[in-house]
């Protein structure tokens, strides 16, 4: 039942700084329940910084303001309720008292922090932290407890999973699902909490936008339902429009402005602008798929055509699309071409000098000849967390020349990817830890493109990012192909991105390719289908 929004967190001057850099800066906002509060920004604006804050985690207390929670509390069984004066414990039914705490100074083992934290959800960025062996409904089966009883868990994961429009997955094993469904799953498991407040990071950063809408109305559903708060950030303007009641727009960890949600957005979209592709002279093909196959075989569920006979040509120097919603192929097919996945059936042959080398082979002779010339930026993409980001440029990856020119060639790369010199030092001497999720990402993309490979991989290289941001990594894929001659392959459901920066298209859908041509092309196959809707990025294409 929908009760009264009362607030449930007040922000109040809160700051911080990380090695003097101020990400955060004295930041005042009430957070209420049964309303959602959306974070717009570039990369690096504080988005990621405040929702770790909100949640208590290591080395994110406020080094100037407090963070308050006002919550009902149950001494007999230790449990943070929404703060409604009168209402018992959901879980034992005695009374429970209200407090007013100010989170970070209380001790880590305190019982109320505990009960508080207990109570908070969280979706970060690109994280699918779910246990791969383990199938979906084991999965939630974890989440859920070993309180509950057999028959009770059962009935809740299927409510959840029906919630994330998962139920055609209960069975299957969570290291086989695309990474959109294993977004889904997570966002499942933590809605088996029944928190007082979901934090939700890009909670549909790899999503395609047909299913990022259901999963952003699911959550204001929810909102409303529960009467729980939720604080979310969105590489997607319109989604911050769609889902909230309240926006603000950071800028380097300063508020810039608060209020209306279609106020802010009209606002921040104002600095967006497309990328147009410059023109190139196209190559022949150097990488042809002919009936290319990738079948999985499971006892519980038979066989799984990720991949269904794909014929394909791609040519030199050409930006192509794989494009499609989430489960239709894209990445299999990507990891085919790559390598990474050998085929079941057909062939996926990479031109490397004069032959066509055969994917499916391995050693030397094989693919081991064509994999030295191929990068990948995969969705889960990682960092070596201990070594700065010119390390991770450099020699973590076998990168083997004098200092000085490796510290030029990766400020190169960097500023290729977006970086502004004036924050360089910055970038080059912080640790991955340090940067934003969207700073990470670009970084990734810059270890890929350092190394100059002749043709390179993008598995949804947008997919968290904003759209000035995602500007800047379209420039980053035209211009490398203009001054470098690589060939790229763009996995994505954003065809934005597709439209302004790639040549052509190949639309999957079941494991198969069901259309091939320009960008506009594509469209054109998707408004005459009725599907158009589903991949535009937030309305905006």
């Amino acid at each position: 039942m929908t009760r009264e929004p009362v607030p449930l967190i007040i922000v109040n001057g809160v700051s911080k700084s990380f090695d003097g850099n101020k990400v955060l800066d004295n930041i005042t906002i009430d957070i209420v329940s049964g309303k959602t509060l959306g974070l717009i920004g570039k990369s690096a604006a504080g988005k990621s910084v405040f929702i770790h804050m909100l949640r208590g985690s290591k080395d994110y207390f406020p080094d100037e303001g407090t963070i308050i929670y006002r919550i009902n509390y149950c001494e007999q069984c230790q449990r943070a309720e929404l703060p409604i004066e009168g209402t018992p414990c959901n879980k034992c039914g005695n009374e429970t008292v209200l407090k007013e705490v100010d989170f970070w100074s209380l001790d880590e083992r305190d019982p109320v922090r505990m009960a508080i934290k207990n109570r908070i959800a969280i979706m970060l960025q690109r994280t699918f932290a779910l246990f791969g062996d383990k199938t979906v409904i084991e999965n939630l089966f974890d989440a859920l407890g070993d309180e509950m009883d057999e028959s009770k868990k059962v009935k809740r994961s299927i409510e959840l999973l029906e919630l994330v429009k998962m139920t055609h997955r209960t069975t299957h094993i969570a290291r086989d699902l695309s990474g959109g469904e294993k977004q889904r799953i997570v966002l499942a498991r933590q809605l088996a909490k029944e928190p007082l407040i979901l934090l939700a990071d890009e909670p549909t950063g790899t999503l395609d936008p047909q299913t990022a809408d259901m999963v952003h109305d699911t959550l204001v559903q929810k909102v409303r339902e529960d009467n729980m708060a939720m604080v979310v950030t969105s590489h997607w303007p319109e989604a911050i429009e769609r889902m909230s009641d309240e926006a603000i727009w950071l800028d380097a960890g300063v508020v810039k402005d608060v209020g209306d949600p279609g106020t802010i957005v009209e606002e921040f979209m104002q600095e967006y602008d497309f990328v147009r592709s410059d023109d190139v002279d196209i190559g022949q093909p150097i990488i042809k798929l002919t009936g290319a196959k990738k079948y999985f075989f499971s006892v519980v569920r038979g066989v799984v055509k990720a991949v269904d006979g794909v014929d394909l040509e791609i040519k030199e120097k050409e930006i192509f699309a794989l494009v499609g919603l989430s489960g239709a192929g894209k990445t299999t097919t990507s990891r085919m071409i790559a390598g990474i996945s050998p085929s079941t059936d057909g062939k996926v042959e990479i031109l490397i000098g004069d032959d066509f080398v055969d994917m499916s082979i391995t050693g030397e002779e094989g693919r081991g000849r064509a994999t030295p010339y191929i990068g990948m930026l995969h969705q889960e993409y990682t960092l070596y967390p201990f070594d700065t980001i010119l390390r991770n440029l450099t020699t973590c990856i076998g990168m083997r020349m004098p200092a000085e020119l490796a510290k030029v060639k990766a400020i190169q790369v960097l500023k290729s990817v977006g970086f502004p010199d004036k924050n360089m030092d910055r970038i080059l001497y912080a640790y991955p830890e340090q940067l934003s999720t969207g700073e990470k990402q670009r970084i990734a993309f810059a270890q890929v493109l350092i190394k100059e490979p002749k043709i390179i991989i993008l598995d949804e290289p947008t997919g968290t990012m904003d759209p000035i941001t995602k500007m800047a990594v379209a420039q980053a894929v035209v211009d490398s192909r203009r001054d470098l001659g690589e060939t790229f392959i763009v996995v994505s459901h954003d065809m934005d991105f597709v439209l302004n920066c790639c040549d052509r298209a190949a639309l999957m859908e079941g494991g198969k390719v069901v259309a091939l041509g320009t960008p506009e092309e594509i469209v054109g196959y998707l408004t005459e289908h009725g599907s158009l809707e589903q991949f535009k990025d937030g309305g905006s294409a």
